[in-house]
């Protein structure tokens, strides 16, 4: 059997927060690891979708091409997908050539099948902006549930697809004026047609949850609609219809067709030009879509029929992973109004699988689900600290001391050690079950119980006490533990790919040959590494909150003259360093400022000792109020420069100046 797993495009107007990124990215590598673990042969895609108005419009706005635009943003996202270790056979675009050639013939064939009919439109136009208003770009009251915010294509809050002129007292989003309506001729795509095959494909679907079959069948039900394909901006896929010149196929339809092209264009690459075929048009081949729970329809009736229309044989063993939403410390992300984490952010403050394991934890599976620093810090010292990363510790210290780096395999020796054994198979098939299920808020759970059991065995068997009495006893628990360990680092594997790799090689295992298969297969010994060290570290919120705001500090709004002035900077040197008691990150510094010495505390521990800190000349902000850190008052700060990728200097002064200097 083989697998496509895609994730939903993400749209190339900004990078992505933690809701899409666990909604799509994130969800889609979790579950292209976990098959590849299973031995199944995969292929990942998926891109950045760069098409439509919005970008068209922000363009403008910015006096650049859309293309300029979206070439940063695609490099953005891609940084992002590395910084997170998500990993995609290609992570595409659609503005390439593979792309805009295959759903221009896409949609010729499906013209030519009959599908497509044109009418003349009646569209808004927003008089002030001299512009017709792209879908996304009116909003109003939805005329199904009343939401008084309902965008022109899709209320967010019902989940019905909507035509702008559907809305109740349409407004133009970009300036709030009143659009006027205007005849343009348009294309349509004939989707009533296929109401009967999508509902007998849907309703017969042995791969689609309950939940995606339910909603669609009851849209379908309802009542399927013509749909516009074409709109009138210029930057987009150019329709292949007659007399379509002025227009471009809509975003939408232009997308979902790049799950077919991003596979055809990873075999060109490759020299493979046909190859595609053998995974789009296998029956055998499942598909496995990561979206938001919006995006349903377009997955389970919009391109469904796009391939149907096509008289190819497309394999439709659709499997749907849609979340509810991921909010913020109880809000909606919003990038204007500073609430949230986006992705460039989350890659400078904390190491990948931190974030991974911790959004997993939080995937908003059947309800919508609130993110917070406290639940991060929870996830991070608790569960990976405490609970997992001390349980590998404490099994690699008590093989190294008792046998010396390497234990044979033998046979359970109590009760406790038989029943942790068995649980770990039967916690192996039930993560297994909750993977293919696409629930993987629930393995973590699941994992964990393991992880508790194994640290409580080691508390109720007391190895550091029972060795000299029953050195055998002691044998079977630290093999039955490595054991242990070995399954749970496969089982995590596809969360926190990184950390579970380190755990197999402090096993002697080599992570790359290592599938699910292990889990059920007992190694004879195992000869842990001579150099291990805990596999994480503790986390402060605090310390987490103050880096952010100096991220977001590197692209701050322009001040002026007076502005600046009002910023005390003084030269002073530093004339006692030492760390601050519970803290990995914090320095405390005086420094001498000629007429005062003041007290700093600095986040610097990663990069200085403090010892190489004394007698440097820095650059002190000196009026600046005191805070607070972990119960401490800091006095004022120092300048210092970071690159974001890991690299901090201090701002020295070059030369010798007396202390208190004013710094112009």
């Amino acid at each position: 059997m083989k697998w496509i797993v895609t994730s939903a495009w993400p749209y190339a107007h900004g990078t992505p927060h933690l809701g899409n990124i666990v909604s799509s990215l994130l969800s889609a590598d979790v579950f292209n690891r976990y098959l590849k673990l299973k031995g199944y042969e995969t292929i990942m895609v998926s891109g950045s979708d760069e098409h439509g108005s919005p970008i068209e419009i922000k363009a403008i706005k910015q006096g650049i091409e859309p293309k300029e635009l979206t070439d940063k943003v695609h490099q953005q996202i891609k940084e992002i997908l590395e910084g997170f270790n998500i990993e995609f056979d290609n992570y595409t675009r659609t503005h390439n050539p593979t792309h805009i050639k295959y759903v221009r013939d896409v949609f010729r064939k499906i013209y030519e099948n009959g599908y497509i009919f044109s009418k003349v439109d009646k569209l808004l136009y927003c008089p002030d902006d001299r512009i017709y208003l792209p879908d996304r770009f009116v909003i109003g009251e939805c005329p199904h549930c009343g939401y008084d915010s309902a965008r022109g294509d899709q209320c967010e809050n019902c989940g019905k697809l909507l035509d702008p002129l559907d809305l109740v007292n349409p407004k133009c989003s970009v300036c709030g004026a009143t659009p006027t309506v205007k005849e343009v001729k348009h294309y349509y795509f004939d989707l009533p047609k296929f109401s009967d095959k999508l509902y007998k494909w849907i309703e017969e679907s042995e791969t689609l949850s309950e939940n995606s079959k339910n909603f669609s069948l009851q849209m379908i039900k309802q009542g399927l609609k013509p749909r516009s394909v074409t709109r009138n901006n210029k930057w987009g896929v150019p329709a292949p219809f007659p007399e379509a010149e002025d227009l471009t196929i809509y975003v939408w339809f232009d997308a979902v067709l790049g799950y077919v092209s991003a596979v055809i264009e990873y075999f060109e690459r490759q020299g493979k030009g046909d190859k595609w075929r053998e995974y789009w048009f296998d029956g055998d081949t499942h598909v496995a879509f990561f979206i938001g729970k919006d995006n349903i329809p377009f997955h389970t009736i919009i391109f469904p029929s796009l391939l149907m229309a096509t008289h190819d044989n497309y394999t439709l063993n659709f499997h749907i992973g849609a979340t509810e939403w991921l909010t913020f410390e109880g809000q909606k992300f919003s990038k204007t109004k500073g609430i949230g984490i986006w992705g460039d952010e989350a890659i400078k403050l904390l190491p990948a699988d931190y974030w991974r394991y911790t959004l997993i934890y939080l995937r908003p599976e059947t309800r919508d689900t609130d993110f917070t620093l406290s639940t991060l810090e929870y996830c991070v010292n608790k569960e990976l600290n405490d609970d997992l990363g001390n349980l590998i510790h404490r099994i690699l210290s008590l093989i190294k001391r008792y046998l010396k780096g390497r234990v044979e395999k033998t046979g359970p020796k109590t009760e406790k050690q038989k029943e942790l054994y068995h649980m770990g198979v039967e916690i192996a098939d039930k993560a297994d079950k909750e993977y293919m299920d696409m629930r993987f808020q629930r393995v973590v759970y699941t994992v964990m119980e393991l992880v508790r059991e194994a640290n409580a065995i080691i508390n109720h068997e007391k190895p550091w006490e029972t060795w000299k009495e029953d050195p055998e006893m002691v044998k079977g628990l630290l093999y039955i533990l490595a054991e242990t360990a070995k399954r749970i680092a496969i089982m995590l594997y596809p969360i926190i790919p990184e950390s579970s790799a380190r755990i197999l090689e402090y096993l002697g295992l080599n992570p790359g040959e290592t599938g699910w298969r292990d889990i059920y297969v007992p190694r004879e010994e195992y000869v842990i590494a001579k150099n291990f060290k805990p596999i994480f570290q503790k986390i402060n919120k605090e310390e987490i909150t103050n880096r952010l705001k100096e991220i977001r500090g590197e692209s701050m709004e322009e001040i002026d003259i007076e502005t600046f002035m009002k910023i005390d900077l003084r030269v002073g040197t530093i004339i006692k360093a030492e760390r601050k008691e519970r803290s990995k990150n914090l320095i405390r510094l005086y420094i001498d400022l000629g007429d005062r010495t003041v007290k700093v505390l600095a986040g610097l521990a990663k990069f200085y000792k403090p010892e190489d800190m004394v007698g440097k000349k820095v650059v002190v902000v000196a009026n600046l109020k005191k805070k607070k850190f972990m119960g401490e008052y800091s006095e004022g700060m120092i300048l210092a420069a970071d690159d974001g990728k890991g690299n901090v200097k201090l701002l020295t002064v070059d030369g010798d100046i007396e202390n208190g200097s004013r710094v112009r």
